[in-house]
């Protein structure tokens, strides 16, 4: 079996975490020696963009659809506004392949410190499933200003009605963002996460809305959460608030196994998850199209004053790896791969600066792999 692999490797640090991650996933290969994995680089990124003026041209569009799967580092520039490359080819690329399941393992390994008093590796160890298309990251919305009399009058009208508040047409700019759920969305979303947790032998699902404010789009979230739920009598559900379980990830996050959230709040807690594993340099994630192709990628971004010092950890990189290979359906070589992670987490000795160590992005690879030769 030969998967092709597209690598875009991106911005900053993100050729130096790709290269370590492929080369520990060319070692996995060599271990377990039933499959092959073709890796093709696609230069997308800031450098590209400032030659050539385009993100991703229409036809690498379908060159990427021939692969199997998407190994992205990192995208983010100085040189380049904020939100350019990030839309232009993140969200694209999630848009376009209908990547609608954002999936974050939140996972403390042994010998990685945990930020919050009292709590181990025994503790924190869930999953996030994040809706990944809606929501207010459709693109509507917009600003006024002056442009249209009408619309203007008819939205202090609106404030009159709804605030008794008047606003001053002549002078008030007025921003605006719509989130749009919709019952497919939804259904597809939150069906993912109950069979995940069939799949991973869990026990409990939380669902994340803010139904009790914003009822119209959140309400029909909880409305479907409650219809999918009847398919899983097995599987233990609860309702949570964002505002609330951001307090409780904090206080008990053992009590979590499964988390399934709307766009938006999922973007909040997928975060909130990562600094109690440890911090960025240990959380991968993947945008997950479960019929078609998905897109794994360390969640952190590309952090320009580190690239090119060899000084980054490389793990998030390499455990998107691990879920890459999971998600082809090589789950003895991804868990494989994890637990050599695990033993160099656990043993201490090579480890970059952001878990306490003086150890080299290509040195912390090149540890992985040799507890992956040992084997």
């Amino acid at each position: 079996m030969t998967y092709e692999i597209a690598v875009i490797p991106g911005d900053g640090i993100g050729p130096e975490v790709i290269r370590e991650g492929v080369k520990v996933l060319k070692s996995v290969e060599d271990t377990i020696g039933t499959f092959d994995l073709s890796f093709e680089k696609f230069p997308y990124g800031a450098d590209y963009y400032l030659e050539t003026g385009e993100l991703i041209p229409k036809q690498d569009l379908s060159e990427l659809e021939e692969k199997d799967a998407i190994y992205l580092g990192a995208l983010g520039d100085p040189r380049v506004p904020t939100g350019v490359l990030e839309q232009g080819i993140l969200l694209n690329l999630r848009f376009y392949f209908d990547q609608y399941i954002n999936l974050r393992p939140v996972k403390l390994y042994p010998g990685v410190p945990c930020p919050l008093a009292g709590k181990d590796s025994n503790d924190v160890n869930f999953h996030v499933v994040r809706e990944n298309t809606e929501d207010f990251y459709i693109g509507l919305g917009g600003r006024v200003k002056g442009r249209s009399r009408k619309n203007l009058e008819i939205t202090r009208s609106l404030y009159k009605a709804k605030f008794d508040l008047d606003i001053d047409v002549d002078r008030d700019e007025l921003a605006y963002q719509i989130g749009v759920i919709s019952r497919g969305g939804a259904k597809r979303a939150i069906r993912f996460a109950f069979e995940l947790a069939k799949e991973k032998g869990k026990k409990r699902l939380t669902s994340v809305d803010k139904a009790n404010v914003l009822s119209h789009s959140y309400g029909l979230w909880r409305e479907v959460f409650k219809q999918v739920a009847d398919d899983y009598p097995e599987i233990e559900t609860e309702f949570s608030f964002i505002d609330a379980i951001v307090m409780w990830f904090v206080k008990n996050p053992e009590w979590y196994e499964v988390v399934v959230t709307p766009n938006m709040f999922g973007d909040i807690v997928t975060d909130l998850g990562a600094i109690i594993q440890g911090g960025l340099g240990v959380a991968p994630g993947g945008n997950i199209n479960p019929e078609g192709i998905s897109m794994f990628e360390p969640i952190h971004g590309s952090a320009p004053k580190y690239a090119g010092k060899d000084k980054a950890n490389p793990l998030a990189a390499i455990l998107a790896g691990q879920m890459m290979l999971e998600d082809l359906g090589e789950q003895k070589a991804a868990d494989l791969l994890e637990q050599a992670v695990a033993e160099v987490l656990a043993e201490g000795k090579t480890k970059t600066y952001d878990l306490g160590g003086n150890s080299s992005t290509s040195e912390v690879g090149d540890a992985v792999v040799k507890k992956l030769e040992e084997r």
